[in-house]
């Protein structure tokens, strides 16, 4: 696949990339860091965090993600919390307390009902697994209200969404950095990131996860890369590409003790102008 002829075209290049934890210090890399006598030549200019207010960052400092979550899991772990299985989702009702403190952690949606005394939560396959497998901080209990065993959970998930395994380690992936992961399906991806609380921050990535055991027909082409790459940037996003690598790992549908063996590579994909990097200009980006 060729990218297009006309040299003024924008074309695409794919950047490797390690994902930063989402508390660490923004920090242009050194081979982006321009010299002072360097700056009449266009650059291209990495994004950061784009806080909504004044004081957001500051905020967003003084109460870390992974703190808000150290206290949600001691919370639901207290009052041996039980999340019920409805279909693709899973319910939980919370105390006021855990109701802050999901709201605060970006974990599932209030569901509203007419019970003012109990407020209920829904949450997504991927985030009912993390609290229940990664944090071990509730019980997912079926409709008869008979607990599942984590085995047992994992083979429901796979039978209701065939790309969970992908999209579970991908969502867990993030998370164990202090990502905050929503849906992304209004922008067109999988997941988009939060560096912190939405209320405080917009989101850096948009986020489409690909794997070795599924096919994906996304970005085959030319065209899925520019309209990709040109709704992202429309929102200021950057397009993060997460590659599940299976690495030959048996028995994933049985078990999620397969996540055990999987890795995650991870790539940005970035939109790059020709006239930026023209001959009569000294190159600034290493080839």
């Amino acid at each position: 696949m060729k990218p297009p002829n006309n040299e003024e075209e924008t074309v695409n290049s794919v950047a490797y990339h390690n994902l930063p934890s989402a508390h660490s210090p923004y920090v242009r890399p050194k081979h982006l860091q321009v010299p002072t006598d360097l700056f009449q030549y266009p650059v291209k200019v990495v994004m950061g965090p784009r806080w909504k207010a004044k004081g957001s960052k500051a905020k967003a400092l003084a109460n870390p993600i992974s703190n808000s979550v150290s206290d949600l899991q001691s919370s639901l772990l207290k009052s041996n919390s039980q999340g019920i299985l409805s279909g693709c989702s899973v319910l939980l009702a919370t105390d006021p307390q855990q109701t802050h403190l999901l709201n605060q952690t970006c974990f599932g949606r209030p569901v509203m009902t007419t019970d003012n005394d109990k407020k209920w939560f829904q949450f997504t396959l991927q985030e009912a697994f993390y609290l229940c497998f990664s944090l071990t901080c509730i019980k997912i209990v079926d409709s008869d209200h008979h607990a599942k065993s984590n085995n047992e959970l994992w083979e429901y998930m796979v039978s209701k969404q065939p790309s969970f395994v992908d999209s579970f380690k991908a969502y867990s992936h993030l998370r164990a950095k202090n990502w905050v992961v929503r849906s992304g399906c209004q922008y067109g991806v999988d997941f988009v990131a939060y560096r912190h609380h939405p209320s405080l921050v917009h989101s850096e990535y948009g986020v489409l996860v690909f794997s070795d055991g599924n096919a994906n027909d996304r970005l085959r082409v030319w065209s899925d890369f520019q309209c990709s790459l040109r709704l992202c940037g429309s929102v200021a996003k950057t397009l993060l590409i997460l590659y599940v690598n299976r690495n030959g790992v048996n028995g994933i549908g049985s078990s999620p003790s397969c996540l055990d063996g999987f890795s995650v590579d991870e790539r940005t994909v970035t939109r790059w102008s020709p006239e930026r990097c023209r001959e009569d200009q000294r190159c600034l980006c290493k080839s």
